[in-house]
């Protein structure tokens, strides 16, 4: 396949995926502590990641939360912008341990659990700069970090490393493409 096409089905994939995010949560969105567990934004960006290589991951990531907010109002601002950096980041680094490792299964759950781990820590980063400057002291913040990133989202942590590895070698088998 020539470069012209491989960048075509990128876009599309991307716009895809980006179509998902933004749809997704929609499904949730009716309970919202439901759809906050679920986290049903980063399946679309995870694999973006890895369908798509690191640049379209991270571009799609960036704008995904943005957009929604915009669209629909929610997530609101300024978490929109929290999740925008973890999105882009996860994006990224799905894409970026995917190119890097071997194409076997164990190395796509740990470019997996690596990108979600890289895109909380941004989320935490970003978070804390963000809110330094206000009334909370340090030891609530981290609270509020630890809690939105994972006493929340383990279910949403658990379903993408169930669903992800299982998505990427039904693609396989359908388009028989290596993901795999």
């Amino acid at each position: 396949m020539n470069t012209r096409n491989v960048q075509l089905r990128k876009m599309t994939i991307s716009a895809m995926m980006l179509a998902f995010a933004l749809l997704l949560p929609l499904l949730t969105g009716q309970l919202q502590y439901f759809g906050q567990m679920l986290c049903p934004m980063h399946l679309p960006i995870l694999l973006c990641g890895f369908l798509c290589g690191p640049v379209f991951g991270f571009a799609i990531g960036l704008a995904a939360a943005p957009l929604r907010s915009i669209l629909f109002g929610m997530p609101k601002m300024p978490n929109a912008l929290y999740m925008a950096a973890e999105l882009a980041i996860y994006g990224l680094l799905a894409g970026l341990f995917y190119k890097i490792f071997p194409k076997k299964k164990p190395f796509i759950y740990l470019s997996l659990i690596l990108a979600m781990i890289g895109g909380r820590i941004v989320y935490a980063i970003v978070f804390l700069l963000a809110n330094t400057a206000g009334t909370d002291t340090f030891h609530i913040l981290i609270k509020q970090i630890i809690s939105a990133t994972v006493l929340t989202a383990w279910p949403g942590m658990i379903l993408q490393i169930i669903l992800i590895p299982f998505i990427l070698i039904i693609l396989e088998k359908i388009t028989k493409r290596k993901y795999i």
